[in-house]
């Protein structure tokens, strides 16, 4: 569901401008909101989410999904730990539709998605393995690396109950923003895909934007 934030960047505790295929890990308090902003359209942003006091205790899609009842995430909806737990609420999202089925990229998958030769090609797990390697501090390793949001990635479900990539439906400008429910640990790959068209083949920057509690 389309809703704006009242919210002003001006505001903004925090701002930061992720490159293409670079990550954010960074905490986000309980009580503030952030923002993910598309700046130049149809990129895909792919994150993880953790309690900051227990990492054991993370982002569940399949929880988030059975309790929704829908297989996209938009405003109004929450998610879930895999303890039952709410993490975050969407509370404002000028794209419309999120996906949480398709999972993130990596070498394996370009490999089958695509062709041998793309192995090589960088991807949002490698992104989130240097991450948590070159973050100690935060506790995560490579088993922690679990369900994931796909923001503005548009990925349909076939009448067979398939999934298909297809062009992104976002635009320079959309966003989506949460309020955290809890300490979280916000871990991104801004998505350096080359090989499916949901950012268009041409990955670009997006920005995080945090305010603190009201």
């Amino acid at each position: 569901m389309i809703k704006e934030s009242t919210l002003k960047p001006v505001d903004a505790v925090v701002r930061d401008v992720v490159d293409a295929g670079d990550y954010y890990f960074k905490v986000v308090k309980k009580g503030q909101r952030f923002r993910i902003l598309d700046l130049e359209g149809n990129q895909a942003a792919d994150c993880l989410f953790y309690s900051a006091e227990d990492t054991a205790e993370r982002y569940s899609a399949m929880d988030t999904l059975r309790e929704q009842g829908q297989a996209y995430l938009s405003t109004g909806s929450t998610l879930l730990t895999n303890l039952g737990n709410p993490l975050l609420e969407i509370v404002a999202d000028t794209c419309g539709r999120h996906d949480t089925l398709g999972g993130a990229c990596s070498t394996e998958s370009n490999t089958v998605r695509y062709a041998l030769e793309k192995r090589c090609m960088h991807a949002c797990r490698d992104s989130w393995l240097l991450a948590v390697t070159e973050n100690p501090e935060y506790g995560l390793s490579k088993r922690d690396l679990t369900h994931n949001v796909n923001f503005f990635m548009n990925v349909p479900i076939t009448e067979e109950g398939g999934l298909t990539f297809e062009d992104g439906i976002s635009a320079p400008g959309k966003y989506v923003e949460m309020e955290a429910k809890m300490d979280v640990i916000v871990l991104i790959s801004n998505c350096p895909q080359l090989n499916n068209p949901c950012n268009a083949y041409n990955p670009t920057p997006i920005e995080v934007l945090v305010w603190d509690a009201a």
